[in-house]
């Protein structure tokens, strides 16, 4: 138990990296951020008054977003500030490690709430263009909670972090191996599937079910796999592109009473992707294994 708690994670040291900060590179990790890997999800507030509650004006990185033991995981855990107000003193190789392994600038084991796992197995140069995207953010002077993890999972967490395995991003000639790269790169399993004790349970993978606890409710995340009954198998590629494309106006996107059905769903910042990277991940979810689990969305 001491070494896994003072011993580990053993890891690489961070590269010595700068990433040049290229317009192009910045658009792209701009992309990335907010409509794929959708990091500033997390890293940002959202305004919980509107469907699928969009991002708040000036908040972009600060952090500060909770995930607790109500919420199934083995902790409380926030997430961390992305702009120079905290990673001003990270080098880009720092940021890199941490984004693709699961480490902070000290070494220390980040939960995989942050999908790290999923990040490590993306091109470098994706997670490049995420970086200069994220050395552009204005500033955000806010203190964010220090995350604790419970009981055995303060030394379990230790063990997760892993030496990313890169892969070349696919041509998008390759319909579905592009597909499958961007489901990745977006972590959809880790929502859409149900977890035990925080880590998700492979053999239900994109099933759904899992729950969110709400003001009004406890949501539960779709069943994207091909089933005809319970999943998408009956979707066409047209309903599954305007199910995201509905919500990229976000000035007809609805406001919600505290006591009506809300979703954990980012869709506004979803509905920012690409048609062709849409109809893509389309493409991969059809070639999936069907899972019958017929989801109640939402229970008061």
């Amino acid at each position: 138990m001491g070494y896994l708690k003072f011993g580990m994670p053993d890891l690489a040291p961070a590269p010595e990296l700068t990433v040049e900060r290229t317009p192009e590179r910045i658009k792209k990790g701009e992309y990335l951020a907010m409509h794929v890997a959708a990091c500033m999800d997390c890293h940002s507030s959202r305004d919980w008054t509107i469907f699928s509650a969009p991002l708040v004006e000036g908040t972009l990185g600060k952090g500060g977003e909770y995930f607790g033991p109500e919420m199934g995981f083995p902790g409380e855990f926030y997430s961390r500030n992305l702009t120079p107000a905290n990673l001003g003193n990270w080098t880009d190789g720092e940021i890199f490690r941490a984004i693709t392994s699961g480490v902070n600038k000290d070494g220390e084991a980040l939960f995989p709430v942050m999908p790290y796992l999923s990040y490590g197995k993306m091109d470098k140069e994706d997670i490049y263009s995420i970086i200069a995207y994220l050395r552009t953010l204005p500033a955000v002077d806010h203190h964010v909670m220090a995350s604790e993890a419970g009981f055995p999972m303060n030394f379990i967490m230790n063990t997760l972090p892993a030496e990313p395995q890169f892969v070349q991003r696919p041509d998008t000639t390759d319909v579905v191996k592009y597909g499958a790269y961007l489901v990745g790169a977006a972590s959809c399993i880790d929502c859409h599937t149900q977890v035990d004790k925080g880590q998700i349970m492979p053999e239900l993978a994109f099933s759904g079910g899992r729950e969110f606890p709400m003001p009004a409710g406890t949501v539960r995340s779709a069943n994207i796999t091909p089933d005809k009954d319970s999943g998408i198998g009956k979707w066409s590629e047209a309903d599954f592109v305007y199910r995201f494309k509905k919500y990229q106006d976000i000035n007809k996107v609805k406001e919600i009473d505290p006591s009506e059905f809300q979703t954990m769903m980012p869709w506004t910042m979803y509905a920012g992707m690409d048609t062709t990277d849409l109809k893509a991940i389309y493409a991969y979810l059809n070639t999936l294994k069907p899972i019958s689990n017929q989801v109640e969305q939402y229970t008061k």
